[in-house]
């Protein structure tokens, strides 16, 4: 079968198709025909590593896993002796996230527990676009006291063009939050489609220096102070970042609980990720089926051309997701 790969960490062009065996699906393990898959910055950050102290857990020198792809559709083409839950010709989709399976490629083997069934009407592109980026947005807006955004809060996703943002706005505003995306210029007229009810373009306006103030932050690509976005929140209210550089990422494990102590306001990274969880993959099904949550396909590419689909993600260019046609 044909799988990305790639030996080395570099820029995208260091991912490589090759030919690899198909793997056998052994025990609860299910064989999945993908169909679709679709880019995330796990997958860039991945190649980086990023950030840099990441290589102590993924490989100093080179990648210690060479597949690459987190967000995958298909059908199922085999299953173990020990799976119970699908059979040949299910249509599934997951997140590969630490299972050693990339999603870039024509098969997966995975444990049956890290798929889901696609619901009836939903299309193999559509679902591969939800696993990891969806379910970030979701759990972004939810404290591990299972705290909430509330009807009227005041909601900023920093971020709101790329993977997770355009989820995240749609969800703020499902939830009754009045909305501010920020992105670059070229965008802000997507942002705005997605619901947001306002709109700021980072190139010309820093959110922390507005005097405006937010319950709720969600940062997709942490790119400024703990000491700034907590002036930009209101008594009580959360930042969360979903990942960035190795500064800003120490920054939120060291820095914010002391911050957030004497401050009275709630800071940090999303610690607490539960990749592709079960009741958030139903809850994330509902909103969909309600018409309140809608993915946006910017771009297609097929297999072959992974490298320039990355390219197209790492330039910030796409207005929501990038998929992978296989």
């Amino acid at each position: 079968m044909k799988a990305a790969m790639t030996e080395r960490y570099g820029p995208p062009e260091v991912v490589a198709i090759r030919e690899v065996d198909v793997p056998a699906p052994i025990e609860d393990r299910v064989l999945v025909r993908v169909r679709a898959a679709s880019v995330n910055r796990a997958d860039l950050d991945g190649l980086g590593p990023r950030p840099g102290f990441a290589r102590l857990f993924v490989g100093l020198r080179r990648p210690r896993d060479p597949s690459i792809g987190v967000d995958m559709a298909g059908v199922v083409e085999a299953v173990g002796p020990g799976a119970t839950r699908f059979k040949v010709g299910d249509a599934v989709f997951g997140d590969m996230f630490g299972t050693g399976q990339g999603a870039f490629a024509e098969y997966v083997c995975v444990r049956e527990e890290k798929l889901q069934p696609i619901p009836a009407g939903m299309s193999f592109e559509v679902a591969a676009t939800i696993p990891h980026s969806a379910i970030l947005a979701l759990q972004g807006l939810r404290l591990r006291d299972e705290r909430v955004v509330k009807p009227g809060d005041r909601v900023l996703i920093d971020g709101a063009s790329g993977n997770v943002g355009p989820f995240a706005v749609q969800i703020a505003k499902s939830m009754g939050a009045e909305v501010t995306g920020v992105c670059r210029t070229s965008k802000v007229d997507f942002v705005r489609s997605l619901g947001a009810d306002h709109v700021l373009d980072y190139t010309a306006v820093d959110y922390t220096k507005t005097g405006e103030r937010y319950d709720w932050i969600v940062d997709t690509d942490s790119h400024h102070s703990i000491f700034s976005v907590g002036r930009a929140l209101r008594p009580g209210g959360v930042y969360l970042t979903l990942g960035g550089t190795s500064f800003p990422i120490f920054a939120s494990l060291l820095l914010a609980p002391l911050v957030s102590r004497l401050s009275h306001k709630r800071l940090g990274l999303l610690i607490w990720w539960a990749p592709f969880k079960a009741e958030d993959v139903a809850t994330l099904m509902e909103l969909y089926a309600a018409g309140v949550l809608q993915p946006s396909i910017d771009r297609r590419y097929p297999l072959a051309e992974v490298a320039d689909a990355l390219r197209y993600v790492h330039d910030g260019l796409s207005r929501g997701k990038v998929v992978i046609t296989i």
